[in-house]
């Protein structure tokens, strides 16, 4: 089965490259192209995609609301969004995530991340470029923590592991082979985390790590 994504950008060459380097993969396929905000989350809603790729800046609506509205925290069947952005500014990646994205990547990541990204979202799973995973780390430091919710069920101590790793930015894949696991094993850690801390995505899961200490920035 192929991976049926929207790609969202203005500019026209841009959107261009992205479509000629998701096309090039054998298992995805771009079901549609949208030039601004408002043509995204109309394409978006008709044609279901497995995934979206969305520009951060756009005209009409931008990247940031319209992931809000396909994947935020009302949405009853939210939609994998993926936004990708030249502007690596804290307030965009931290609103794109909060807003339910489930990746986020800077234009000039690759196509190797890029398809990475996608096949991520697609799994359930979620992909930060490494260098915006960093900044991320580093907001998460510098702000004052949240009172967090403490889980009525206590967490283990391999979700203990499974939730540090999550908070430093690493995928499913990364963290089983991290504790030699398998990939099922980590997303049954992860769907546990999730329910136990009250968490819609793995951001929310991270915060929570880094406002209970258990994660520092400078990792």
């Amino acid at each position: 089965m192929s991976i049926r994504v929207v790609v969202a950008d203005d500019q026209d060459l841009v959107r261009t490259g992205l479509v000629m380097i998701l096309g090039a993969q054998p298992d995805v396929e771009v079901v549609g192209e949208a030039a601004d905000g408002l043509e995204a989350l109309d394409l978006a809603s008709r044609l279901r995609p497995d995934v979206l790729l969305v520009d951060i800046r756009m005209p009409g609506l931008d990247g940031v609301e319209v992931t809000r509205r396909l994947a935020g925290p009302d949405v009853t069947d939210p939609m994998a969004v993926v936004v990708i952005t030249t502007f690596d500014l804290d307030e965009y990646v931290l609103g794109a995530l909060r807003a339910g994205a489930r990746g986020f990547l800077l234009k000039d990541a690759g196509p190797e991340l890029l398809v990475q990204a996608i096949h991520a979202a697609a799994s359930g799973d979620a992909l930060i470029a490494p260098n915006v995973t960093r900044r991320l780390l580093t907001t998460f430091a510098d702000r004052v923590p949240s009172t967090p919710v403490q889980p009525v069920d206590p967490i283990t101590e391999r979700e203990e592991e499974v939730l540090a790793l999550v908070a430093r930015g690493r995928t499913n894949a990364e963290i089983a082979a991290d504790l030699y696991v398998g990939l099922s094993t980590v997303k049954t850690h992860v769907a546990s985390l999730m329910t136990k801390l009250g968490a819609r995505n793995r951001v929310e899961i991270a915060m929570w790590a880094h406002d209970t200490g258990r994660v520092r920035g400078d990792h």
